[in-house]
């Protein structure tokens, strides 16, 4: 793995995530130079019904996006870390645990 980048999972040489969840027609996103904003911004796109709030298939949805080869572990420890009120789903004011997380 010698000059490899990491992504969005330690050790993972998938450097690159995509800008929306048709990864066919969507552009690659370099994930190692998203900001924390830019991070936020591309998680609220995949909140595809627009209730404010994200699923746990929409947080697998954008875990993919971001080239992690675990998606659906890393949706299900984000719902056991990340939704305060244990609905879940994280809310809009759970978003900046979860951006946090992502970089873990």
């Amino acid at each position: 793995m010698a000059g490899c980048v990491r992504g969005i999972d330690k050790g993972c040489c998938r450097t690159w995530g995509w800008s929306s969840t048709d990864q066919k027609q969507a552009a690659p996103v370099r994930v190692t130079n998203l900001t924390e904003e830019e991070l936020k911004i591309l998680f609220k796109r995949f909140d595809t019904d627009r209730d404010g709030r994200l699923s746990k298939q929409e947080l697998k949805d954008a875990f993919n996006s971001l080239g992690s080869r675990f998606s659906t572990w890393r949706a299900w420890r984000v719902l056991c870390h990340g939704d305060a009120n244990g609905d879940g789903y994280i809310s809009e004011h759970e978003l900046d645990g979860l951006v946090k997380f992502a970089w873990c």
